[in-house]
C-alpha cells in the first residue's frame, strides 16, 4: 500500500472544477492507498484573508470533504497549523535551499512581475510545502499540473539533504491528477480556468450552489458557433468544456454523451448538464448540512487526526535534528 499525501485549500470557496479536478480523485485514492490530506491553513494566510471567518472556512472545507465521500476511517485529514513540526522543518530545510530556486517559482515570479509587493511568506511558501511533504515520507503526491514544480523542488531539497546529512527522505513522485478534469473552464470564457474569484458570478458553479443557481448559471453559459454537440477543444471550446463537466458528473465517456445529445439543441443540452450536476450534489448537500451543524464534532475529528499525523511528523523531525547535529 502506497502512502499518499496532498494539501487541501482552506478556503470554502470551492467550485465544481475543484470537485472534478481534485476532491473526487482524492476520494478515489483512499480505497487503495494510505492517504494523508491536510487542510493548508498556513499556506492560506500568505494571501489576504478575514480572520473572523477563517476558522469557519476550515470547518466548512472539512465538512465538504466528508460529505463528498472522504472516509475518516480510511484517511487521515488533519490541520496543518496544529502540527508545529511543519514550520520547524521548514526552517531547517530553508538552510539548504538556494534563494535562486525560490525566485524561479511561478507564484513568486508572477507576483513580482505584476509589480505587486511580495512578502517573505510567499517567498518561503515552497519550502513549507516541501516540509509538509517530507515530514510524512510519502511515495506519491497527487497534484495538478500547476503544482508539479513544487514537488520537483521538494525532491531537489530532499536530495540535497540526503547528500549532505545521509539518507533520510525518500524522493516523492508527483502523481498528476487526471488532466481531463484539471482544466475545467469558465462558463463565460472557455479560454480561462473556472475560478470562484472570477468577477463574473456566472462564470463558475459553486459546490454549495442551489439547484436554481446551477440551472441559471448553466442557462447563461456561452456556447460555440454551429449547433452540433461534439468534443473539439480547438474549434468548440465552450461545448467541449460542458461535455467534460457532463462526463465528470455522469460518469459517462464523452463519446457516449456525443451520441446521446446528437441533434439536441444547446439549450436542452445545457439543462441536461445542469441536472447531472444537481443529481450528484444534492445528496452531498444534505450530508454537508448535517455535518456542519455539529462543529464540535468536526473540531474533535481534526484534532484527533492531527494527533495521529503528529506522531509521524515528530519522528521525522527528531531524525532530521539528529542528522543535523541539533539533538542533545
Amino acid at each position: 500500500m502506497m502512502r499518499i499525501l496532498s494539501g487541501i485549500r482552506s478556503s470554502g470557496q470551492l467550485t465544481i472544477a475543484n470537485y472534478l479536478g481534485a476532491i473526487s480523485q482524492f476520494i478515489a485514492l483512499q480505497n487503495e492507498h494510505e492517504c494523508f490530506y491536510f487542510i493548508a491553513d498556513l499556506h492560506a494566510i500568505t494571501t489576504p484573508y478575514d480572520p473572523k471567518t477563517f476558522s469557519h472556512n476550515v470547518l466548512d472545507v472539512a465538512a465538504m470533504y466528508l460529505a463528498f465521500g472522504l472516509d475518516p476511517l480510511k484517511t487521515t485529514m488533519f490541520l496543518q497549523s496544529l502540527i508545529p513540526e511543519h514550520t520547524q522543518l521548514q526552517w531547517l530545510l530553508a538552510t539548504i535551499t538556494p534563494m535562486g530556486e525560490l525566485e524561479r517559482m511561478t507564484q513568486y515570479k508572477e507576483k513580482t512581475h505584476q509589480g505587486d509587493p511580495a512578502d517573505v511568506g510567499l517567498f518561503m511558501y515552497p519550502v513549507l510545502m516541501a516540509a509538509d511533504i517530507l515530514l510524512y515520507k510519502p511515495q506519491a503526491v497527487p497534484v495538478g499540473e500547476d503544482q508539479v514544480q513544487h514537488v520537483e523542488l521538494t525532491r531537489s531539497i530532499a536530495e540535497k539533504f540526503n547528500k549532505r546529512f545521509g539518507e533520510t527522505f525518500p524522493l516523492p513522485e508527483p502523481k498528476t491528477l487526471d488532466k481531463a478534469f484539471s482544466r475545467i473552464k469558465s462558463l463565460q470564457d472557455p479560454a480561462k480556468k473556472m475560478s470562484k474569484s472570477d468577477d463574473n458570478q456566472k462564470a463558475s458553479i459553486g459546490l454549495m450552489d442551489t439547484p436554481e443557481q446551477i440551472r441559471a448559471k448553466m442557462k447563461s453559459a456561452v456556447t460555440d458557433s454551429k449547433k452540433d454537440i461534439v468534443f473539439n477543444p480547438n474549434k468548440k471550446p465552450a461545448i467541449s468544456n460542458l461535455l467534460t463537466i457532463a462526463s465528470g458528473f455522469s460518469g459517462l465517456p464523452i463519446t457516449m454523451l456525443e451520441q446521446q445529445f446528437k441533434g439536441a439543441s444547446y439549450a436542452d443540452f445545457k439543462m441536461a448538464v445542469a441536472d447531472m450536476i444537481i443529481e450528484k450534489l444534492t445528496p452531498m448537500h444534505e450530508k454537508y448540512y448535517e455535518l456542519i451543524k455539529d462543529k464540535k464534532k468536526l473540531k474533535n475529528l481534526l484534532v484527533d487526526h492531527s494527533h495521529k499525523a503528529q506522531v509521524i511528523a515528530s519522528e521525522t523531525l527528531k531524525e532530521v535534528q539528529e542528522k543535523m547535529g541539533l539533538a542533545l
